[in-house]
Order: structure tokens, then C-alpha cells, then sequence
């Protein structure tokens, strides 16, 4: 099976590839030259496996939340491929993505992404029986209102770390804060949750994807113009 899987959540294009057992990874840092990028970096990508898109035979693409413009560009160039090619596609939340960088400690985790405006996407998450399962519903917060929110000894996660780092020491006892590493999606596990859910058959209609946003609509247009 031929898997071909983006995230553009973030400032980096995060692009995974799995041909049989063989699993191929590209980070790049796109910033604003993502819609620029985008396109010749698959065709690259697919071209430095041996295969043409003709030979993909499923698509996944990260949700968010995150970037606005970011997640539209990537949202729809997967959802026009898997459209024009007649393959079946997945969406995953971009905050799972980042939440497997964080390993398999049975201590809670906890991702924060920077949403702009002194806001955080959050994520929180839990290793039960060998799998990472998310125990809250995805969140906008403020950072006084993620610190009610989170767990006394928590793996944290995300840019967000970058931000508020001296505050999460003084407010979250016994915090570990993973470092820039862990701050964002990884190909290899943007893969690997890609290939577990379409095993488990977790399929979604092309025109049914869309991004997880979570501002409230009459924000989103003034953000998107702003990005």
C-alpha cells in the first residue's frame, strides 16, 4: 500500500510517505511560501520514492488546529488529489500528531499550539493499554485558563512551550516541558496514525474533510486576512 500524508498546521510542510515498509520523511520550513512549496515538494517527494501520484493509493492530511491559510492550502490540495484520483482519504487532528513526540510515558500530555492573541490550542492526552488516547476535547485557552485545565505533572508539549515556558514552570507542579524537538508534527508518526486508522477502516468522505477550527466563525475572517 502506497500512503502519501501532510500536515501544514505549523510553520514546517510535515510530509510522510509509506511504500510496504518503508516509511519516507520531509520537514521543511515553509513559513509563508507554503502554497509555493507545496506542490513541487510532493512531486519531489513522490519522484525520490519511485512512484507517481497514479500510484498512491490512500491520502491523509493533518486538521489542525493551526494556521488558518496553512491548513486551507494543505486541506485542499489533498481533498483535489484524492478527488481527481478517486483514492480514499483520512483527516487526523494535527494536536495527535504532535502528542506521539511525547512518547509512551504513562504521565498525562498536555499540547499547546500558539493561536495568536495570547490564545493556545490544547490538546490533552493519556497512554491507556499501549495506545494514546485524547481525555478532553480540543481547546482554545488562554493561559490562565489552561492552567486550571492541566494536570499536576504533565509532559507539555508545542510552541506553545516556547512562549510561556517561565509561567508553565511556576504554575504546573512537576512539569516536563519537551524541548523544540517535540514542538511539532512528525512525519513518521503522521504515518503511523494515518496507517492505523485506515486499518481500522476510519475513512472519510473527500468533501466531508475539513479543518478544525477552533475560533468562533465571526474570528476566523478577521485572522485569515491578517495571516
Amino acid at each position: 500500500m502506497n500512503l502519501l500524508a501532510i500536515d501544514t498546521s505549523t510553520k514546517y510542510l510535515c510530509l510522510g510517505m509509506s511504500q510496504g515498509a518503508r516509511v519516507f520523511s520531509y520537514n521543511l520550513e515553509v513559513e509563508k511560501k507554503l502554497s509555493a512549496l507545496l506542490t513541487v515538494t510532493i512531486q519531489r517527494a513522490l519522484e525520490a520514492a519511485g512512484l507517481k501520484l497514479e500510484d498512491v493509493d490512500y491520502f491523509a492530511c493533518g486538521l489542525g488546529p493551526g494556521s488558518f491559510t496553512g491548513l486551507r492550502t494543505g486541506v485542499a490540495a489533498i481533498k483535489g488529489l484524492s478527488w481527481a484520483l478517486k483514492k480514499d482519504v483520512l483527516g487526523i487532528p494535527s494536536l495527535d500528531i504532535i502528542a506521539r513526540n511525547a512518547g509512551t510515558t504513562d504521565r498525562p500530555i498536555a499540547v499547546i499550539v500558539d493561536a495568536k492573541r495570547n490564545l493556545l490550542y490544547c490538546g490533552f492526552f493519556k497512554n491507556e493499554d499501549g495506545c494514546l488516547k485524547r481525555i478532553k476535547p480540543y481547546m482554545l485557552l488562554s493561559q490562565e485558563e489552561f492552567f486550571k485545565k492541566v494536570s499536576a505533572g504533565s509532559f507539555i508539549l508545542g510552541d506553545g512551550v516556547g512562549l510561556y515556558q517561565e509561567a508553565l514552570i511556576r504554575h504546573v507542579r512537576g512539569a516536563t516541558l519537551l524541548d523544540k524537538d517535540a514542538w511539532y508534527p512528525k512525519p513518521h508518526h503522521l504515518v503511523a496514525l494515518a496507517l492505523e486508522r485506515f486499518k481500522d477502516k476510519k475513512l472519510n468522505n473527500t468533501f466531508d474533510i475539513k479543518p478544525i477550527y477552533l475560533y468562533p466563525k465571526e474570528c476566523q475572517i478577521r485572522t485569515v486576512r491578517s495571516s
